[in-house]
Formats: structure tokens, C-alpha cells, sequence
């Protein structure tokens, strides 16, 4: 391996992967960081990784969604690598950053304006910018040693050794350093020790830093193994986990090899039903998947432990997810995403940090175009572009707050909501397909012909029209709801006075129920107009309390409109 004498010596740690331990975000010798302390922000992604595969990754979970929020309900918008990438540096919908996908004319690396990204607002605001692992799809096909705009520290993987798990290249800000096929030169474990030495090297440098770490796992990748099924593609596990999930079955929800299509657009209808030679071979890679996750796992475990021993932990907040999901087998779909079902859209999304509740869970509604404006936000940097997410921290500090908006599904081939119980798509061929996913979570019946449905249909197609064409605001709005308030004094002073609220707005006659709230207890349920409460003035707190009013729609959308309401001094 021809490589610089610091990569000599990290590989000489390469054994201490095998050792993880894992401390939590108070272990002993972490220090406070002051408030006046802007914080770091460090982004682990992993490539084609589903919700269900977390269940392999402990360390994830003890030194993330335990001290942290796990959103339940995070989607991406076009479940491909190279646009989900684009809108996690921009904040925008694809036809808003231009990228359709992987590869040129319509997508790939250089498709993409990236002058005016995530990491160069970040260097903006004075922080310093780190990325190493995968970028996007073409990169370093004109130019190995290029460095994209924006990036202090550059250890990014050109194409086409990027999807390659030992034999391939790094640039190290601009010098191409070749790894071989030792144990030691593992992909995932070198960008483990590079990780760590890269933060280590934080610990004396007085700006905060940006880390956006891109794992291969669990994509498909050379070598070819042994054990590898034939006309399915798998990621090449490192040797000492090799054969670990050998006994695992394949999971069978009732989408597994679906029986009857009829229901859906041709493209899908005239998929032939997986034989058992076929399943067992999505079985293998599903087994190799999850074992090419474990050496994540302890490079987040490293990762996380060396921001503990250089005292910065506690000021940095740590966003694990991934750029898109994969199918098993679901719908007679062998292996891929970018099709519209769950298993591609449904991402694993953990945020842990500053100011974040530890070890909650939430349900909000959110999406891959929200990463930009809440790393924007935890850092204070200006964007460059409109974004058309809002943050999560928000999100993650009040389970009451819904934003009542829907997610855009969008690939050159179709165009799509997802709401929280509908899923409504066009396709170019003229086809639609329409879920009710409270009834129906493996989208097996699609209800486009149904009369019943006609009218959810054409409210779905309208909210749809507009989602297509939006920016920015217009792709964050809910619906119309405000709440209003009146104070009504009683003449034996303020403890006796009360406050009415009304929830009210043009989209008043779609509320199902309403729930009131103070300062996140619950005051009283509505569940016909008007939608109305009286607070006591002696609740609300003397420097002023939060009344929110938690609606949920007759089409499952749910939006809190809030007031605050001063309290009594006396």
C-alpha cells in the first residue's frame, strides 16, 4: 500500500476496531461546553441502508438514539443516491437543485452548482469542513484530485473506486493515496482511524468543525465473495464479520414476492414472482448487508469516543441516517430503491446534541430536505438558496409541534405525496396509484379506482400539483390555521382573569379534533367546531407559558398552531 507514514501508523491501530467500547454522552473526562461555544456538527451516513437493519447496530443506539431523538417518520424524496446527496447539501427538492440523477446529462456530480452548497456556507460562517467517504455519484471521473468547493479537509473517494471495499483510492486533499487488499485496508475500518485522527486534530483548533462522514455500507461493492449469490450485487463484509447473520432469515412482511399486482402501474404489474433460487439469493445479500453494518457500527463507537476524550461531545450534535433505502424482495423487487413504496423512501434519522432530549422517540413528518436547515440553524451560517425544509430541532425539543405539511416524492418518471396515512403518485405513463397507508402499511391495494376514494384522490392530486412547482416556503406550508386569543379580565385581578382561545383559519371544516395544550399538558380535547378553551391565568407562568393547539385533519395531516400566554407576577 503505497500511503503518507500517518497512514502507516493508524493502520497499526486497525485491531483496536475490534475492541469497541462504549461510553455514553457523559462518560468520565468530557467536559461542558459554554453556550457562547458555537457547536460542531457531525453527519454519519450510511448508503441504501433500510429502518429495519438499525436493529444490528448497538453502539448506534446506546451513544445516539439513546441520547438523542429517533424520528420515526423520515423520508427521502427521490431514493437515489446522487439527488438525496444533493438535497442533503442544499436543502431542496430536485427540481429545485437540478439533479435527476446519477449520472450525466440530467445528474451526477457535476450536475450540481456546487458553489453554493452546505460546506461552503458553513466555511462562511468560520467553520472548519470535513468530508470523507462517498460524495456524489461521477465525482473525480475528470479529476481524481479535485477538490469540491467548500471542504477545509478533503478525503473524499473518487469514482470508480468508490464503490469498492479494499482496492481502491483516497484523495487526501489532493494527493491520491492507494489502499490494497490487507485486512487492514478495509474501507470502512480505514475511514473509522481517519475519522478519529481528523477529530483528534480538532482539539486544538479553535474553530468549530463540520463532519460529514459517508459510509460505503451497506451498498453493494467489490470484492467478489465466496459466498456471494449470483445476479444480485452485495457489499463485501469485513473478514471478521463474515458469515455473523449466516442463520438470519429474510424478513416476510406480506409485500415479500407481493401475490397479486393488478392493482398497480404496468412497470410493476408484469414483474415475474421471485422463485425460491431468487429468494434465497435476496437472503444472502440481506445477510451480508447487515454484517457490512457492523463495522459501522464500531466506527461510530470510535467515532463518538474520541469526540468524548477531546472533551468536545457534549457541543456537537451527531445526525445518523442515509441517503436512501433498498428493497428486499418487497413488491417482487429483487434489490434497488427509487420506486415510491416504503422500504425505498423510509430512512433511519438520529439526532443527538445540545439542547436535544435524550432517549425520545418522535412521530413528526420529515425528510431529507430538512438536514440543511437544521445543520443551518444549530451553526447560525446563511444559506445560499431558498431551502424548502425547516429544521428538526424544533421537532426534537416539542413532541406537540406538527408542521401539517406533506413530502414530495419526485424521479424523471413520477411525481408523488406522502401525508401521514395517504400516498398518492402520477406517473409519466398516465398511471396513479393511491395508498391508505393507516389501513393498508404495505401498500398492497391501490385505491385509485375506487369511487370511494375519489374524493381523497383529487385533494391528494391538487396538494400534489403545488408541491411539484414549489420553493421554498410554499414547499414548508401546512394548512390554513391560526389560533387566536382573548383575554377576558375579571374584576378580582389577574389570577381570576382567563384567556379564551379559538382555533380558526380557512381549513377550519377539515378538523377532525383538536387538542389543547399548556406547556405540554394537556388542557382539553375538541373533537367538533369550535374548536375552543378558556386558560386560567393562574396556569400560565409568570414569564409567559406556551398554549398549543394540536389539530388533526380528516386526511390525517396534523398541524399545531401556537400562543403564548402571559402569566400572573402575584
Amino acid at each position: 500500500m503505497a500511503a503518507s507514514t500517518r497512514w502507516i501508523v493508524l493502520a497499526a491501530l486497525a485491531a483496536g476496531l475490534i475492541a469497541v467500547a462504549t461510553l455514553s454522552g457523559s462518560a468520565a473526562g468530557e467536559s461542558k461546553s459554554s453556550s457562547a461555544v458555537r457547536p460542531n456538527v457531525l453527519v454519519l451516513m450510511t448508503d441504501d441502508q433500510t429502518v429495519e437493519s438499525m436493529r444490528v447496530m448497538p453502539n448506534v443506539k446506546t451513544l445516539i438514539a439513546d441520547q438523542g431523538v429517533t424520528f420515526d417518520n423520515s423520508f427521502v424524496s427521490y431514493s437515489l443516491c446522487c439527488p438525496s446527496r444533493s438535497t442533503f447539501l442544499t436543502g431542496q427538492y430536485a427540481h429545485n437543485h437540478g439533479v435527476w440523477g446519477n449520472t450525466a446529462p440530467n445528474g451526477g456530480y457535476y450536475k450540481l452548482d456546487s458553489t453554493n452548497t452546505l460546506p461552503v456556507w458553513l466555511q462562511r460562517a468560520g467553520y472548519q469542513t470535513i468530508h470523507l467517504g462517498k460524495y456524489l455519484n461521477q465525482y473525480g471521473t475528470r479529476n481524481p484530485r479535485e477538490i469540491p468547493p467548500g471542504w477545509g479537509q478533503w478525503y473524499g473517494t473518487p469514482d470508480p473506486s468508490t464503490y469498492r471495499y479494499l482496492n481502491y483510492q483516497i484523495n487526501e486533499n489532493g494527493n491520491l493515496v492507494q489502499f490494497g487488499n490487507a485486512a487492514a485496508d478495509y474501507k470502512t475500518d480505514v475511514e473509522s482511524r481517519l475519522a478519529v485522527d481528523l477529530i483528534s486534530r480538532q482539539a486544538a483548533d479553535p474553530r468549530p468543525f463540520f463532519m460529514w462522514v459517508a459510509f460505503l455500507a451497506p451498498h453493494s461493492g467489490n470484492p467478489r465473495d465466496a459466498d456471494d449469490p449470483s445476479g444480485i450485487a452485495t457489499p463485501s463484509p469485513a473478514g471478521r464479520h463474515k458469515n455473523r447473520f449466516a442463520n438470519e432469515p429474510l424478513p416476510t412482511p406480506p409485500s415479500l414476492n407481493e401475490a397479486d399486482m393488478s392493482d398497480k402501474p404496468a412497470a410493476m404489474r408484469n414483474r415475474p414472482l421471485l422463485t425460491p433460487a431468487r429468494l434465497a439469493a435476496i437472503r444472502e445479500s440481506y445477510q451480508q448487508r447487515l454484517e457490512s453494518l457492523l463495522a459501522v457500527d464500531e466506527a461510530v463507537a470510535q467515532i463518538v469516543n474520541e469526540l468524548t476524550r477531546i472533551g468536545k461531545l457534549d457541543n456537537t450534535y451527531i445526525i445518523f441516517t442515509s441517503d436512501n433505502g433498498f428493497f428486499h424482495g418487497e413488491h417482487r423487487v429483487a434489490a434497488g430503491k427509487v420506486l415510491l413504496y416504503e422500504p425505498s423512501i423510509r430512512v433511519p434519522l438520529l439526532i443527538r446534541g445540545p439542547g436535544i432530549p435524550t432517549g425520545q422517540r418522535r412521530s413528526q413528518f420529515v425528510g431529507n430536505i430538512d438536514l440543511a436547515p437544521t445543520i443551518v440553524q444549530a451553526t447560525g451560517a446563511q444559506p445560499g438558496r431558498v431551502t424548502d425544509g425547516r429544521s428538526l430541532i424544533p421537532f426534537a425539543k416539542d413532541k406537540l409541534l406538527q408542521s401539517g405539511r406533506d413530502i414530495l416524492l419526485e424521479t424523471p418518471t413520477y411525481a408523488g405525496v406522502r401525508s401521514p396515512n395517504w400516498l398518492y403518485a402520477e406517473h409519466v405513463t398516465g398511471e396513479k396509484e393511491l395508498y391508505n397507508l393507516a389501513r393498508d402499511r404495505y401498500e398492497l391495494n391501490s385505491l385509485q379506482t375506487n369511487p370511494d376514494s375519489d374524493r381523497m384522490e383529487a385533494n391528494l392530486a391538487m396538494r400534489l400539483a403545488r408541491m411539484r412547482q414549489c420553493k421554498g416556503p410554499v414547499c414548508r406550508r401546512g394548512v390554513q390555521l391560526s389560533l387566536g386569543t382573548r383575554l377576558q379580565r375579571n374584576g378580582r385581578g389577574c389570577r381570576a382573569s382567563r384567556v379564551f382561545a379559538r382555533v380558526g383559519g380557512p381549513s377550519t371544516r377539515r378538523i377532525a379534533n383538536t387538542a389543547f395544550y399548556l406547556d405540554g399538558h394537556l388542557l382539553k380535547r375538541d373533537r367538533r367546531a369550535p374548536f375552543t378553551v378558556f386558560v386560567p391565568k393562574r396556569f400560565a407562568k409568570p414569564d409567559g407559558s406556551l398554549l398549543e393547539a394540536l389539530t388533526t385533519l380528516s386526511d390525517s395531516r396534523r398541524q399545531t398552531v401556537t400562543r403564548h400566554i402571559a402569566g400572573c407576577s402575584f
